[in-house]
């Protein structure tokens, strides 16, 4: 299965934003992003020419993208599916996305990071509704709970992203940390949803 194997701080320094792709790292001034202000490659420090319409739409399409970790055509699919519903488009991308589990894992404050969620979600730690899912692309619905599996508990990767106490800030999510579980409360609003991007964007520039 393809997978980007690069380095992950290339891609928040070419968005010019963190992308909390390396956890706690992300945090502090070791942040790449913070250290250098400029896109990567040989010519990032001379990059000063003025973006179109239409690279505004990419940058945003390929920002959210690569922060929830997908390649191009999976997060096309989404855009099919969001774009099939009656809702706003938009929003319902947003929608898919964040019910992933591998993304609800990382919210919750199981991991640091969403590749470090996929990765316990890969590796049979967490179990949905008492059953192990090892699917990062899962859709929870309202009401399931999300649980770190027992003999998994003392993962220190799961210890040090519950120091960030990342899931205490999410209104829509329940979590009891001295259990390792959560649950999906309800389906969140748009503006309830802590993601710094214009999603109308990236429908402009997938219903051309």
């Amino acid at each position: 299965m393809a997978r980007y194997s690069d380095a992950n701080c290339k891609l928040c320094r070419r968005e010019g934003e963190k992308l909390f792709l390396k956890g706690a790292r992300c945090l502090t001034d070791k942040c790449a992003v913070e250290r250098r202000q400029y896109a990567p490659g040989q010519h990032g420090q001379n990059m000063r020419r003025k973006i179109s319409a239409y690279g505004l739409q990419l940058r945003e399409k390929q920002k959210v993208r690569r922060m929830y970790g997908m390649l191009e055509a999976q997060f096309h699919n989404y855009y099919e599916k969001a774009a099939a519903r009656t809702g706003v488009t938009g929003e319902e991308l947003v929608l898919f996305l964040e019910t992933r589990l591998d993304n609800l894992v990382y919210r919750l404050g199981f991991a640091a990071s969403r590749k470090q969620a996929r990765q316990l979600v890969r590796h049979r730690h967490i179990l949905v509704d008492g059953r192990i899912v090892d699917i990062p692309s899962y859709n929870v619905k309202p009401r399931q709970v999300i649980r770190v599996k027992d003999k998994s508990k003392g993962l220190d990767l799961v210890h040090g992203a519950l120091k960030l106490g990342r899931g205490d800030e999410i209104s829509w999510l329940r979590l009891n940390k001295a259990s390792l579980e959560g649950e999906l409360l309800e389906l969140p609003k748009r503006s309830d949803i802590p993601l710094t991007a214009n999603e109308q964007l990236i429908v402009e520039l997938y219903s051309k």
